[in-house]
């Protein structure tokens, strides 16, 4: 296990696992440092933070730093959390960039002019002696799963039905919580693929089916359960799309989450038909597709082009196929692990990676010096 800080109840904690028992020890410990509590909207209140003496000072720093602001309740008052910004936005019902530049009296105000009409109840995260996420708290908006409950649902299935399957890691930070399974020996599910890449004369050595699950309790992710491929390149993965998604909406339940989990060997067979099909399709112009794709789908130009020198270090610049063109895509989410990117930022990086599966390859197959 590897933490960015021994401290939990900074905004910025973060901790990585290597073996699955440490992580689930660790994620029923945080569950027992957290709870859900209910109000109405208009009663709660947000102030800008000043030093109070009943708080630990830590606390108080680590708040000052970040959001600088307090929610008053009428359980207890408790410092903001970063990642509660959005959903306290969310819960008053207002929005725009400049909030987050006014001065934190001026945006607390705002929020109490908000939140004094808005109507039904505010559902609030606790977590670690801070408000994590202010979600809407009525009967068909936001349903809790609890993360270990999900954690040990999946590991158990896949212990059932993929015997030989392995932890390959596991990551927490305030926002998300992730896990990645091996599905080693599961040749069956990359048959197709391994046929594909054979018939166009491919490598198809090191190629392992695996399955991450993301959840979150603060509204940037449901229980989401995602197809994925590690090729053995420096541990590197393949983003293959088509999650199967259980948002925490009206029904959602523990059970529901198990009738997710019987559906993933059909949702992993879809998955690679998508990473398949890209064998098929060919691109002249290989760097301007490679960065044409990454702009399209949200990628930084940093990343992009540091992607675009990687791949024409590997495959050169010459005419290849978009499913080459994809794997040099998924290489900014290696790079974002180098720099010691986040769990939730990584995870959120392969989302977004997956999207270009859906692209139309050839809008993007275009001659000439490319700009951004």
């Amino acid at each position: 296990m590897t933490m960015a800080m021994n401290r939990p109840y900074a905004d910025s904690f973060a901790a990585s696992f290597i073996q699955e028992l440490p992580f689930m020890d660790f994620l029923r410990e945080r569950e027992l440092h957290a709870a859900w509590k209910t109000g109405r909207a208009k009663d709660l209140q947000i102030a800008a933070l000043t030093e109070d003496e009943y708080m630990m000072p830590e606390l108080w720093e680590d708040t000052m730093q970040g959001t600088g602001l307090l929610l008053i309740s009428a359980h207890q008052d408790y410092p903001v959390r970063s990642c509660a910004v959005k959903t306290l936005l969310d819960r008053a019902g207002v929005s725009g960039s400049a909030l987050h530049k006014v001065a934190k009296p001026v945006l607390a105000g705002i929020l109490n002019q908000c939140l004094n009409v808005a109507r039904g109840d505010a559902l609030l995260r606790i977590a670690d002696y801070k408000v994590s996420a202010v979600h809407a708290g009525d009967a068909n908006d936001y349903v809790p799963l609890e993360i270990p409950a999900l954690f040990r649902l999946t590991a158990d299935y896949l212990r059932a039905n993929f015997p030989a399957c392995t932890f390959a890691g596991g990551a927490f930070d305030h926002s998300l919580t992730t896990a990645v399974w091996e599905l080693t020996g599961e040749t069956v599910l990359v048959k197709a693929y391994r046929d594909a890449l054979t018939l166009h004369g491919l490598s198809c050595d090191e190629i392992t089916p695996a399955v991450r699950l993301s959840s979150s309790d603060v509204g940037v992710s449901g229980a989401n359960l995602y197809p994925t491929l590690l090729t053995g390149v420096r541990g590197s993965g393949v983003s293959l799309g088509h999650p199967l998604k259980l948002e925490h909406r009206s029904g959602a339940s523990l059970a529901r989450f198990e009738e997710q989990l019987a559906m993933l060997y059909s949702q992993y067979t879809l998955a690679i038909k998508s990473l398949i099909g890209l064998l098929e399709i060919e691109i002249r112009h290989s760097v301007n597709c490679l960065l044409g794709v990454c702009k399209r789908i949200g990628i930084t130009k940093k990343l992009a082009f540091e992607a675009a020198q990687a791949f024409v270090d590997h495959y050169g610049d010459g005419p290849c196929t978009a499913h080459d063109v994809y794997y040099g895509v998924n290489e900014t989410v290696f790079l974002l692990q180098c720099d010691g990117a986040s769990g939730s930022r990584v995870v959120q990086a392969e989302e977004t990676v997956a999207r270009a599966l859906s692209l139309r390859w050839s809008e993007y197959d275009i001659p000439g010096d490319y700009k951004w």
